[in-house]
């Protein structure tokens, strides 16, 4: 069990009409820890995911973020949101908006923070990811992993508990996702807590303190990172690394 729990799911239920996406689901991520999260497509990954800053609700069962239990709406839920950062396949920017007004809008909105004050912090922001000198310019002018790495400097710019990533590097070209990989892998080193799901396996055993594999919205194992690529104890997961996996 994690020592001081930060995000912590209990007996989480789901349904897509028929479709039972979430079913029973007890996970509990620790401060600082990093637990990534994979499986095959339709495993209930990102709906996990989302569930945790309450864009998809649940049925039944419990989510609690820094002891506190999930609101249902207004206010109480802004400020949830404000407290877990969330990065998506899509970059999500605003494209009418320069890169310096993208990580700065939420800190003025959402934190109270003076334009001045939150500029400040976002150009620090920025030059953390390495795209400081794209501060001017707007979201169409930048690359996909330069884009990418912008959201993830929005997120951070609102002092986020966690950062949630939902598969944030499968919409781009292979030779950008290294660039993005790399910030998250220095965001693990510095100490967030990251719920990360992701296909990049090179990622899981480098940057997880565990890794969670779904199948059928269900957690089949939740282990350390060389337990599960070295000996996974299901058949479900023997199956899924096998065929990703390619010797």
């Amino acid at each position: 069990m994690a020592v001081d729990p930060l995000i912590e799911l209990r007996d989480v239920n789901k349904h897509f009409g028929e479709l039972h996406v979430l079913r029973d689901i007890n996970l509990t991520v620790g401060r600082g820890e990093v637990v990534v999260v994979i499986g095959p497509s339709g495993s209930g990954k990102s709906t996990l995911c989302r569930a945790i800053n309450r864009l998809e609700t649940i049925e039944s069962g419990q989510i609690v973020l820094d002891g506190q239990p999930l609101p249902e709406e207004g206010k109480p839920l802004a400020r949830l949101r404000a407290d877990v950062g969330m990065v998506f396949q899509s970059f999500n920017l605003f494209a009418h908006k320069t890169v310096l007004q993208n990580v700065s809008l939420g800190q003025v909105k959402a934190r109270g923070r003076r334009k001045e004050d939150a500029d400040k912090r976002s150009r620090e922001l920025l030059d953390r990811v390495g795209v400081a000198d794209q501060a001017d310019k707007y979201p169409a002018q930048l690359s996909g992993g330069q884009q990418q790495r912008v959201a993830i400097a929005r997120a951070l710019a609102m002092e986020p508990k966690a950062m949630l990533f939902d598969e944030p590097t499968s919409a781009l070209d292979p030779e950008m996702i290294n660039e993005v990989l790399e910030v998250m892998r220095q965001l693990a080193r510095d100490g967030m807590t990251m719920i990360v799901v992701t296909h990049e396996m090179g990622f899981a055993r480098s940057a997880a303190n565990r890794v969670v594999f779904m199948a059928d919205g269900r957690i089949v194992e939740d282990r350390t990172p060389d337990e599960f690529f070295t000996n996974p104890s299901s058949d479900r997961a023997k199956d899924f690394l096998s065929k990703i996996l390619k010797h």
